[in-house]
């Protein structure tokens, strides 16, 4: 990875043995050049070696991992690994938050390093991810979870002096921030955002944490995670970019939901981690999508306008391209993606196949009129392309004929929403996520 990507990887996850496909490790993946130029989205049930997968053990053996190793080769980046130890701290609680409705808390998660192979100690990052969580009060039963990224830091989430402040980068469009870091005046700034007293209104809980504390959003690859992991800053063509990166710290605030689970539930806080939806805007989005696919203990992923590299096609030719987010974000995805900028056609999976990797879990694509950039037409075909690995267990996902409908709510397990507007994520799209979260969790 050159100076422009900015994210360590530790090794790569380990997939299931593939019993009925050829091994797609790091030494068979095909060269750029010797890969097939192919027009049309491919089929996600077909699979490298041409073989045509037509049940659902084939699909979870063999196919679904092939295709998770592949993104992580072209693509994102091989995500870090699972960490030995993760150790979870409350910072405070607040039970009167929004008039009694909810309880407001902060969670400090810190990780372990990869132990050397010289010594048995483990050893802690010195990063921490500080997880704001807001719960309902009166829920008598478990709430599920949204779990979001957000840009501005958690004080810009809620209006609480509790909430801690970000001490690493911040972006400079941000309110209240200072030579690139965020300051008490930005507390609140974002409350439109996320929405959070709909939220608990309707019955859900929401962990949000700060991107920054993972990866700050810049092409200096060595203020994150990754320039204390790697310290000489030598990286392969498949060294996950920011987007990996953030998408493993989804899954680490996770794993602390799951390691406070039970002191929560002393408190009368109950939480139904079966039941968790991922959310993100924009870049984060993309984020978000990744996680899911990477990730079964996500129910429901919702990537918010996340248009070239997320959730529009890399073979689009409607708003940004390959090249062109390549050019402007370099430090995203991994160095190996940017052979395909002249020739997305190359690429042996588009983003159909990324929403299928998450079949037969939900995701909802959400839109703006006006956000083009994202190409909101594009990213309806990406989900009617990804419903064969959703037939596979019986499930409608979206019709091949539905039609995006302005400010309605389309699909089944695979759902579709656009509003008028730009780029942002509002009250209204939040309604729609609810709408949507309420049609899969509830039926269940």
């Amino acid at each position: 990875m050159n100076a422009s990507c900015p994210c360590y990887c530790l090794l790569s996850l380990f997939f299931a043995a593939m019993s009925l496909l050829p091994s797609a490790n790091a030494q068979t993946f095909p060269a750029f050049a010797d890969l097939k130029p192919q027009a049309e989205l491919p089929n996600p049930l077909v699979a490298m070696s041409g073989q045509k997968i037509t049940t659902k053990e084939e699909w979870e053996s063999a196919r679904r991992p092939e295709l998770k190793q592949l993104f992580q080769h072209y693509m994102y980046g091989k995500l870090p690994a699972v960490p030995e130890a993760i150790d979870v701290k409350q910072l405070f609680v607040n039970p009167q938050f929004l008039n009694g409705k909810a309880t407001l808390r902060e969670l400090a998660v810190r990780f372990t390093l990869p132990r050397p192979v010289s010594t048995a100690d483990l050893s802690w990052s010195k990063h921490t991810i500080y997880v704001l969580l807001v719960t309902p009060n009166e829920r008598v039963s478990p709430a599920p979870v949204f779990v979001g990224m957000n840009f501005c830091g958690n004080h810009a989430v809620v209006e609480s002096e509790q909430v801690h402040i970000p001490e690493t980068w911040v972006y400079k469009s941000c309110k209240g921030v200072d030579n690139d870091h965020a300051t008490a005046a930005g507390r609140g700034s974002q409350a439109d955002v996320w929405n959070v007293d709909l939220i608990i209104e309707r019955g859900y809980a929401l962990a949000n944490f700060y991107s920054g504390d993972i990866d700050p959003d810049t092409a200096d690859f060595a203020d994150g995670l990754n320039g204390e992991l790697k310290s000489d800053l030598k990286f392969k063509s498949d060294d996950p970019g920011a987007i990996a990166c953030w998408s493993w710290g989804y899954h680490r605030v996770i794993d602390a939901l799951t390691k406070q689970e039970k002191e929560l539930a002393k408190s009368g806080t109950r939480l139904d981690l079966k039941k968790i939806a991922v959310v993100g805007h924009s870049r984060n989005g993309k984020t978000a999508l990744l996680a899911a696919a990477m990730d079964e203990r996500i129910a429901l992923a919702i990537p918010s306008q996340a248009g070239c590299g997320g959730t529009a096609p890399s073979r689009g030719t409607v708003g940004e391209s390959v090249k062109r987010i390549n050019t402007s974000f370099p430090h995203w995805f991994c160095d190996e993606f940017t052979n395909f900028n002249d020739e997305p056609a190359r690429l042996p999976f588009d983003q159909n196949c990324l929403a299928a990797i998450c079949a037969p879990r939900p995701v909802l694509f959400s839109n703006a009129q006006e956000d083009t950039w994202a190409n909101p037409d594009g990213q309806l075909e990406v989900l009617k392309a990804a419903v064969p690995a959703y037939a596979l267990y019986g499930k409608r996902g979206i019709d091949t004929e539905a039609k995006a409908e302005m400010g309605k709510l389309i699909g089944h397990e695979l759902g579709y929403f656009i509003r008028p507007g730009k780029h942002s994520m509002s009250r209204v799209d939040w309604q729609a996520y609810l709408e949507f979260a309420d049609k899969q969790f509830l039926a269940k």
